[in-house]
């Protein structure tokens, strides 16, 4: 697959196309805060401080968009029932630790390590995963009216395969206005929100306050991130085709992530993490360049803090943002996909058979496994369960062929 020569991008087109890469992080980064109780300006806010973070330590190399994680959404409302907001927060500090210690494992055992953790049988698999278990959330946004996510779907297809010149760039963005205008024209918008909202508006930042109990209860839950962080990683690297384990590396990957998490829990944000919507995004548009994902924070930034523009976003009915999702999460999956073809992955081989099947059935079945007040399930179990796998079960006579 050929990609989009984005150097020959003047900075306008940058631009437009770093809005829609927003545009498409923009739902499931509010979306999260307003479930847990927590502003969505400030999540908005530290998903750009955390992406330029991220970039920063990366050297400006990987193309990765940091937005709100879904995995600490239930300890985040446990946690802020037992020791408050301000306590919570501290505890989510700590899971930007545990990343860089899982960075310094990395930088000092060298990517070989990893790659006797997560070969192409096992990262195959959980890429593919992780699209397929957002499918749902895609589908449940698309049916609160099934028109309008149609229309959004069709018309980024249509542009994406036939849109020629500055509108082939932005086939979500076209969705999008495509969408939003019909549900105008339906009086579906209701823009008294925006009326009622402030021009100018800082976040509302919470400090944290430090609590070991907090701390205890949320590190164990960064085992799932940290594993779809790897993933995610190796996502963009099929997407980009190139080796970002190696350059930067991804040690710098993991702490880039952890002191994103770090900063977004100092002023009072949810933890970020590597966002799958904007790797389906690159994916469909061919663009890799780091600079517009850089240009997406920035403007997510200042969409934090002009009240207007926020309340106008949030006006965007689910059903179109859901009808980019059915498109953007089929994609992930097809590189997971491509991952196991690309690297001649033998499922004839009852042993990788095996592996990628548990994978699969755990993560979509939504398995789970309770220790005490712990619980790892989804992808972050998914895989781990394929990493043990992969340790203990033996090669056999053709194990030396197997990937």
């Amino acid at each position: 697959m050929v990609m989009a020569d984005t150097r020959k991008l003047n900075p306008v087109q940058k631009a437009v196309v770093g809005t829609q890469f927003l545009f498409v992080a923009f739902g499931a980064t509010v979306l999260v805060p307003l479930l847990v109780g927590m502003d969505p300006s400030v999540a908005l806010f530290t998903a750009g401080i955390g992406t330029l973070i991220f970039h920063l330590v990366t050297k400006g190399k990987v193309p990765i968009f940091l937005g709100s994680s879904f995995a600490f959404i239930a300890p985040i409302v446990k946690a802020s029932e037992l020791y408050g907001l301000a306590g919570t927060l501290s505890g989510l500090a700590a899971v930007g630790i545990v990343y860089g210690i899982m960075s310094a494992l990395v930088r000092f055992r060298g990517v070989g390590f990893i790659s006797r953790l997560f070969p192409p049988v096992v990262v195959g698999p959980v890429i593919m995963l992780i699209g397929l278990s957002l499918a749902g959330t895609g589908v449940d946004m698309a049916k609160s009216n099934w028109l309008l996510a149609l229309v959004t779907l069709a018309t980024t297809v249509v542009v994406s395969l036939f849109g020629k010149g500055m509108l082939r760039l932005i086939p979500i963005f076209s969705g999008i206005v495509v969408g939003y205008g019909l549900a105008i024209a339906l009086g579906m918008i209701d823009f008294q929100p925006v009326v009622d909202a402030p021009w100018f508006a800082l976040p509302a930042f919470v400090r944290p306050e430090f609590s070991w109990e907090a701390i205890i209860f949320m590190v164990p839950v960064a085992i799932a991130p940290v594993i779809e962080h790897i993933g995610d990683v190796y996502a963009i690297n099929e997407v980009a085709g190139k080796d970002f384990v190696k350059d930067p590396g991804l040690h710098r990957t993991m702490l880039g992530d952890g002191l994103a998490c770090i900063a977004a829990s100092c002023i009072g944000g949810p933890p970020v993490t590597t966002y799958s919507e904007v790797t389906g995004a690159i994916s469909l548009t061919k663009i890799t360049d780091p600079a517009v994902i850089r240009i997406a924070a920035v403007v997510g930034i200042i969409f934090s803090v002009f009240g207007k523009i926020s309340a106008i976003l949030k006006t965007i009915p689910s059903a179109v943002l859901g009808g980019i999702m059915l498109l953007l999460f089929g994609t992930i999956a097809s590189v997971g996909v491509n991952s196991l073809i690309k690297n001649k992955v033998d499922m004839g081989n009852t042993r990788n058979l095996v592996i990628a099947s548990l994978i699969l059935t755990l993560g979509i079945g939504g398995a789970e496994m309770v220790f005490g007040s712990i619980t790892i399930g989804g992808i972050g179990l998914s895989a781990l369960v394929g990493v043990i796998l992969n340790l203990i079960l033996p090669k056999g006579k053709e194990g030396k062929e197997d990937k």
